[in-house]
């Protein structure tokens, strides 16, 4: 599974413009700006693994992220703002839509499902 994961993180960064733009939509746990391919491919529902708060990051178990073409995985991802790690837990479940921001996966908007 880890090579797996592995390769399909190296395929996507060779597939993904390293000048990505920042998503942005009307929740109010996403950024300001125009809207992107990471808004228009919906959100997909995830179970939080582990929280990182010092780098920012949370392990997701998630559905397929079609706007980024992978699987369903469990996966390691950045957060867009730092303050939404205070706002889960493990075992919360998300919905969630994350893009490559700067080479790097991470979550740009999200909420908690009901």
């Amino acid at each position: 599974m880890k090579n797996t994961l592995a390769i399909s993180i190296a395929a996507l960064f060779a597939l993904l413009s390293p000048a990505a733009q920042s998503a942005g939509g009307h929740n109010t746990h996403s950024g300001h700006g125009a809207m992107h391919s990471a808004v228009e491919g919906g959100m997909v529902d995830g179970v939080v693994k582990k929280i990182d708060t010092a780098a920012g990051k949370v392990t997701v178990s998630h559905g397929p992220l079609t706007n980024l073409d992978m699987p369903a995985m469990t996966m390691v991802f950045r957060v867009k703002d730092a303050t939404w790690l205070d706002q889960i837990q493990v075992g919360s479940k998300i919905r969630f839509v994350a893009d490559n921001l700067n080479n790097a996966l991470t979550i740009v908007r999200f909420e908690l499902a009901k």
